[in-house]
């Protein structure tokens, strides 16, 4: 087979750095290492047209863990790692603001609010907020949780029994998000190569289905919840999340971001529409899947749950579904780590890339440049 330019060209067969995936993660890295190295070659490989995992097909929450997720943290791995990572989450949404500026991101600052359907549950939360409050004071230096009993009232919910307050949760546009973080990084001087699917890692030597080969110093694996096809060994499993968006709600009340049901469902509104998303506690292992499609089972649930509990007595018509391929494991905190003598990655987001992903590219870049100046 004849080479291209391509496939001939210096920059392309003698790269310093490889990042597979232009995710959140995969451009943050990049960005790093450009500002760090700027006259080193720093390429971006995409397999799809846009970033194809989570980064632009999440729900767009900038959030750190509601009472209940942070419960089931602590059941798992203790109180100190789960404030480590609480902390690690803030310290990432300030990273992304400040690299990118609340109006490039979108942010909206409306709150975080957990919606319980029965008294029980809401009054053990209610118990617990003082026990957090104190437990993130020196991470956030104020009161992060307060009681909101008035939500059925204030959003038009029917059956909702009350709810907690996370002053500090917002809200972002993902879509505005990733085209900045996409011209920031081209700015810089990263190159961006879409359509091209890695095949395998060897050494220090990247191969792709159309044919193409990369040789590079560092090779930093960025895709999550699609890890495991080119790295099996590490603890990373994809799981679906599923998707809905309303057509325009004349009058809706709903305004800010919202969980239920230990943060397996999520909504939010996006102007005067819904969006809303979750439900993979109901079929864990048929949503264990990169298959990016819907299921009936999760999108009635879906549906059966937006007209009765989150607006209640109101026609309301899908406008669009979509899936997005999440990375989760045993724990919660991200895999950052070198592999290999060229081979790094930062993946196993947990369902948090939006808020961990800048900082985790920046852990990356950071790793790299010890070693560069050691």
């Amino acid at each position: 087979m004849q080479l291209s330019y391509w496939e001939r060209s210096r920059f392309f067969n003698e790269v310093w750095t490889v990042v597979i995936g232009s995710g959140i993660v995969g451009l943050s890295t990049a960005i790093e290492l450009k500002r760090k190295f700027p006259s080193k070659s720093v390429l971006v490989l995409e397999r799809g047209f846009l970033p194809y995992g989570a980064s632009t097909r999440n729900a767009g929450f900038a959030c750190f863990g509601s009472i209940t997720e942070l419960e089931d943290d602590m059941a798992n791995v203790g109180l100190d790692k789960t404030l480590s990572l609480v902390e690690k989450r803030w310290k990432g949404l300030l990273n992304l603001r400040q690299l990118l500026g609340d109006h490039s991101i979108g942010l909206e600052r409306n709150g975080g609010y957990e919606v319980f359907t029965d008294s029980e549950s809401y009054e053990k939360v209610r118990d617990r907020m003082s026990f957090f409050n104190q437990a993130m004071q020196e991470i956030f230096a104020e009161e992060v949780y307060r009681d909101a009993p008035d939500a059925a009232s204030r959003f038009g919910f029917h059956g909702v029994k009350g709810s907690v307050l996370n002053r500090l949760e917002a809200q972002i546009d993902t879509g505005e998000m990733m085209g900045n973080l996409l011209k920031l990084a081209q700015k810089e001087g990263v190159v961006l190569l879409n359509g091209l699917e890695v095949e395998a890692i060897e050494a220090d030597e990247i191969l792709t289905t159309s044919g193409f080969s990369f040789k590079a110093k560092h090779i930093v694996v960025t895709t999550n919840g699609f890890a495991k096809t080119l790295l099996p060994e590490l603890n990373v499993e994809p799981a679906r999340a599923q998707v809905l968006v309303t057509e325009p709600i004349p009058g809706l009340k709903l305004k800010g971001t919202f969980h239920y049901d230990k943060g397996y469902y999520y909504f939010r509104n996006i102007g005067n529409r819904v969006l809303f998303g979750g439900g993979r506690n109901m079929d864990f292992s048929g949503e264990n899947t990169v298959e990016m499609s819907q299921t009936p089972l999760i999108q009635g649930k879906l549906e059966q749950l937006l007209s009765e509990m989150i607006v209640p007595y109101t026609e309301v018509n899908i406008d669009l579904l979509w899936s997005g391929i999440m990375g989760v494991g045993q724990e919660r905190n991200p895999i950052v780590k070198k592999l290999s003598d060229h081979l790094y990655c930062g993946v196993r987001m947990g369902g948090m890339g939006v808020a961990i992903g800048s900082l985790v590219g920046k852990e990356i870049a950071e790793m790299i440049a010890v070693e560069e100046n050691a």
